[in-house]
């Protein structure tokens, strides 16, 4: 008997369950049918949910797990930019915010006392005392607005000219030097009344004189003391903006606009003179708009808030 030990070969074959491919694509499968399941009831909700219904369903997904375990307020309904609540700080009265709000307070205080002082030079001055029928004052959302409206018995200005007739300088070189007891700048508009312009130059109309009147009297202002670099703006509107609506052929529509600024709208109009905005880029102070070209409606150039004016009979056709 050989001595010699024989090595034992354990061959062991692994069991296939699952036939040739194994059972894991039957667990694969099931999560797809469920997904396909989920997907399919979302489906059916939302098509059977009203707005309201479906609002308040994707609230419930969108609400925070703290605010959804421990209650407290919406979301969406939250003034908070931080999700589930918190600090916002945007939402924070700081120091910056509160001085706007008292520049603000300052600025209108100093402008309702300007009008004041304006109404009390109208009526002790002999010089504005003759014309206060054809000088209104209001405060605006602008600022402080004098205007100087033209009569058919005194007119401000030479019949289809920009030549200012002597009382109207007068008042111009009044008013100047008490523009220069406020920071604030100054825009000027010239208007007309309906009346065509005609002079047998057709390059030339309401929109050219409204412009050269509205310059003429910026020119009067600087002459009388008024400071050049307080302008901020000169525009001619024609006859687009009508102080009498009901009668746009009224004498009173022809008129000189001078609106002493606010804060706000001052800052406005010099973004908009560096290019900040389309109604005024590249034109700088004193600037006077592209001659008949409608000007884009701006906050500073309404024509009446709460002024009323009352008219009585119709005036007699006259040119611009």
């Amino acid at each position: 008997m050989s001595t010699e030990k024989h090595r034992v070969v354990v061959r062991r074959v692994a069991a296939h369950g699952g036939g040739g491919h194994g059972g894991g694509w039957k667990i694969a499968y099931a999560d797809f049918m469920t997904a396909m399941m989920a997907f399919f009831l979302v489906m059916w909700l939302l098509s059977n949910t009203s707005p309201k219904q479906r609002e308040g369903i994707a609230e419930h997904f969108r609400m925070p797990l703290k605010v959804a375990l421990s209650g407290g307020e919406k979301s969406s309904t939250s003034i908070s930019v931080v999700p589930g609540g918190g600090m916002d700080p945007s939402t924070r009265v700081d120091g910056e915010v509160q001085r706007a709000d008292a520049e603000d307070d300052a600025d209108a205080d100093r402008l309702a006392s300007m009008k004041e002082r304006l109404d009390k030079l109208i009526e002790n001055s002999p010089v504005f005392r003759q014309f206060r029928s054809q000088i209104l004052i209001d405060i605006t959302t602008e600022g402080l607005r004098l205007q100087i409206v033209d009569s058919e018995n005194r007119p401000m200005f030479d019949l289809a000219s920009a030549q200012l007739v002597p009382h109207m300088r007068a008042i111009l070189r009044e008013i100047g030097p008490t523009l220069n007891e406020l920071p604030n700048k100054i825009t000027l508009s010239g208007h007309t009344d309906a009346f065509v312009y005609t002079n047998g130059d057709r390059s030339y109309g309401n929109w050219e004189l409204s412009a050269d009147r509205a310059n003429a009297s910026r020119r009067e202002l600087v002459i009388g003391g008024m400071a050049e670099n307080k302008v901020l703006r000169v525009v001619g509107l024609a006859d687009s903006m009508h102080l009498d609506r009901s009668n746009p052929r009224n004498p009173i529509n022809r008129r000189i606009s001078i609106i002493l600024l606010n804060h706000r709208t001052q800052q406005q109009i010099e973004n908009e003179n560096r290019g900040g905005g389309s109604a005024g880029a590249g034109a700088g102070a004193g600037a006077i708009l592209p001659a008949r070209s409608k000007p884009s409606p701006s906050p500073f150039l309404a024509p009446t808030d709460n002024l009323k004016v009352t008219v009585k009979g119709s005036p007699a056709p006259t040119h611009p």
